[in-house]
């Protein structure tokens, strides 16, 4: 691993710990050159999962788009990063167990909303907006009057 700071190819472990339920590894290093420590993170690189769109068509699941997707919903509001990796972790590994590495575009978004509102409400409406595709002002006020008596 190379030093982010110095440049120099040669870094040792300092500590290693499991990160986001065992999926990861994160990993403290210190340059043998420089005395700079940095901290990395290990995961498993691609994940063979495909999502199928409504028109039936199918195409490679991106982690990013996901991300992307439930960053925008959080804009201008305090997001957990972490807590955000860690919801899309256990997406994956749901989708990888339940559906066999394939999923419908409608079910991911579907798991995506019903992780989302125990992390933000406010995000889960943004999302929904989107994904849902609300197209009048009462498309919001039943989607919060849902939310308002799936609480009570």
């Amino acid at each position: 691993m190379r030093c982010p700071f110095c440049g120099y190819e040669n870094t040792k472990v300092i500590d290693s710990r499991s990160y986001f339920e065992g999926n990861s590894i994160k990993r403290r290093r210190e340059c043998e050159h420089c005395g700079k420590r940095f901290t990395t993170h290990e995961k498993v690189a691609e994940l063979s999962l495909t999502v199928i769109k409504k028109n039936g068509q199918k195409q490679p699941y991106s982690r990013e788009k996901v991300y992307n997707g439930i960053i925008r919903a959080f804009k201008k509001r305090h997001s957990d990063n972490e807590k955000i990796e860690e919801m899309i972790d256990k997406i994956e590994r749901e989708i990888l167990t339940e559906y066999s590495g394939e999923i419908k575009s409608s079910e991911l978004g579907d798991k995506i909303l019903s992780y989302l509102i125990d992390l933000d409400e406010i995000a889960y409406v943004r999302f929904a907006s989107v994904y849902k595709k609300f197209d009048s002002l009462d498309s919001f006020v039943k989607e919060i009057e849902k939310i308002r008596n799936d609480r009570k």
